[in-house]
């Protein structure tokens, strides 16, 4: 990247933008789109808030739900993946470094993975120079052979490179019409809105661009509030969700699709890899805890294509610790539980009553529960087998339900449904 913007390899994003001018100077000159973005939020987001509580559930493919953000600029092993039961991963290209195109591609051909979307990264350069994109976006197009791309991520930051709407959609539609005259069969990816901003999701999805996404990637990260279910603004994870479905429904710019392409949270004492100040860190059972209930909940939505855990190599917030050798945290061997208790199951119903959260999933003639509890009760698992969060089976015949899910398991033929 280059001056003003300085890219961090501790945490893997750009350093805060610390020329102040540069950055007010930049946001005058799109003083029109940031006008746009405010009349847009106040005309959509009061109506899809309103049709918000009659959202329809969709049929959600899990085989490929269940999803994984890999560097492949850090050592993998891809029987890692292979180990987690993983058939779809994230990988990052950036625009300012296509001299590690080659080996992305090469990178590629070794993951023995069904799905794969590559997440291309923008720079200001590129941004301001729509030709130089399109010759990058049509080597990057032609030489990685996937059918998925997320074209630019974090839109509404300006230390990401953007700082308008308009910017980022003329940006997009530079790969939209290089899809639609050489590429017709990729399909691309847009908004990247981060965190519960809507307002500039709205102006993403409504606007008078001659463009369209194959599906919106939503960057919905809520570890800044602690656990998934809190609120913000009166909006729990749930209802945030909900929001972003009817959003999506209601524009005729995309495809009724959505895939979160990052989340997770950060951990505690791994500064200066921790992307945030120590104050949103979370301990590595928490981090377990969340990052489970947070998959649970946008499974239990019926409106989330796939969710892609960022990442599987991080210090401050992945599932392995790498800064000597491979240490595999507690998260991973729950992730592993998670893919294998749910990965290919159907959702069948979800409750939330008193704090009491109960996901009820089929899969293979098994009927498969995950229980947790904002506060702490006691169950009888009847005659279901219970596991913890990481697949121990678990004797004891009365549950104590907390924090931590647990997941129930009962051949279905055996169950009356109530």
């Amino acid at each position: 990247m280059k001056a003003p913007f300085r890219w961090d390899h501790y945490s893997d994003q750009p350093y805060q933008l610390k020329d102040k001018k540069y950055k007010k100077a930049h946001r005058q000159k799109e003083w029109l789109s940031i006008i746009l973005t405010f009349f847009t939020a106040l005309l959509i987001l009061p109506l899809a808030y309103l049709l918000s509580f009659f959202i329809p559930k969709r049929k959600i493919d899990t085989n490929s739900f269940f999803a994984l953000g890999v560097d492949n600029n850090k050592e993998l092993s891809p029987p890692l993946l292979q180990e987690l039961g993983i058939d779809h991963i994230l990988v990052r290209q950036k625009l300012w470094e296509m001299k590690n195109l080659p080996k992305l591609k090469e990178f590629i051909s070794t993951c023995k993975v069904d799905e794969i979307t590559v997440n291309i990264l923008q720079d200001r350069e590129h941004i301001e120079d729509l030709d130089l994109l399109k010759k990058d976006l049509r080597e990057i197009f032609a030489s990685l052979h996937v059918a998925r791309f997320q074209i630019g991520s974090t839109i509404n930051r300006a230390k990401w490179g953007f700082f308008s709407v308009n910017e980022y959609l003329r940006f997009f539609k530079t790969a939209y019409d290089l899809k639609q005259n050489e590429f017709p069969n990729i399909k691309l990816l847009g908004s990247g809105v981060i965190d519960f901003e809507y307002h500039f999701t709205a102006h993403t999805l409504f606007n008078l661009c001659r463009c369209k996404y194959d599906g919106v990637a939503s960057l919905l990260y809520v570890d800044r509030r602690g656990a998934p279910e809190n609120k913000q603004m009166g909006f729990d994870f749930l209802k945030k969700i909900k929001l972003l479905g009817m959003l999506t429904a209601l524009s005729v710019k995309t495809k009724n699709k959505i895939y979160i392409t990052e989340a997770n949270w950060p951990i505690s004492n791994t500064a200066p890899y921790a992307p945030t100040s120590e104050h949103e860190c979370v301990s590595q059972i928490q981090y377990a805890e969340f990052m489970v209930r947070y998959y649970c909940l946008a499974l239990a939505s019926c409106n989330i294509d796939a969710v892609c855990w960022h990442q599987l190599f991080a210090p401050g917030y992945g599932l392995i610790d790498n800064r000597s050798g491979i240490n595999k945290r507690g998260a991973f061997t729950a992730y592993q539980a998670m893919v294998s208790f749910l990965k290919g199951c159907d959702v069948v119903s979800f409750s939330s009553k008193s704090g009491h959260y109960i996901l009820t999933c089929k899969k293979d003639g098994r009927i498969i529960q995950v229980h947790w509890s904002l506060t702490k009760i006691t169950i009888d698992k009847k005659e279901f087998n219970a596991f913890d969060i990481y697949s121990t089976e678990i004797l004891q015949s009365t549950l104590q339900v907390h924090n931590t899910p647990i997941y129930l398991v009962k051949t279905e033929t055996d169950i009356i449904m109530p």
